[in-house]
């Protein structure tokens, strides 16, 4: 049955759901700037950043060269647009806040990494397709 992970889905409305991502971004040239005082302000941002769009930070892990993030959110909201406000906002706010990063042409490279991230597999998922076609 799909919903055996009732507790994880989301329901607004008449809609009931389960959307997260797994995002991966970096630096400028996978500088390994994301370190002390702005790996502590960069979280900050990112869960400001959640909070405004009404998205869940499920897991987050800041590396010196690398932004790990685990987000739970809704289906209206486009997943380059989230990514877009968390890259944009925290560049922004950085640069400003620790000088030393503007010796980078911009803080973050345009590319990122974002994969889904399931309670079911696809195989549970087309079993049950499959068995919802002799009903």
């Amino acid at each position: 049955m799909l919903c055996r992970h009732v507790k994880a889905y989301q329901h607004s409305g008449k809609r009931v759901f389960l959307i997260q991502y797994h995002l991966v971004w970096c630096p400028k040239r996978r500088k390994p700037v994301l370190v002390g005082k702005v790996k502590e302000r960069l979280e900050q941002i990112i869960y400001q950043v959640a909070d405004e769009l009404g998205i869940k930070v499920l897991e987050l892990a800041i590396n010196p060269d690398h932004v790990n993030l685990i987000i739970s959110a809704h289906p209206t909201i486009p997943v380059h647009k989230i990514v877009r406000r968390i890259k944009g906002r925290s560049s922004n706010i950085l640069r400003k806040e620790f000088p030393e990063l503007l010796k980078l042409p911009s803080l973050w490279t345009h590319s990122y990494y974002v994969s889904t991230v399931g309670a079911v597999s696809k195989e549970a998922v087309e079993k049950y397709i499959e068995a919802q076609k002799g009903v």
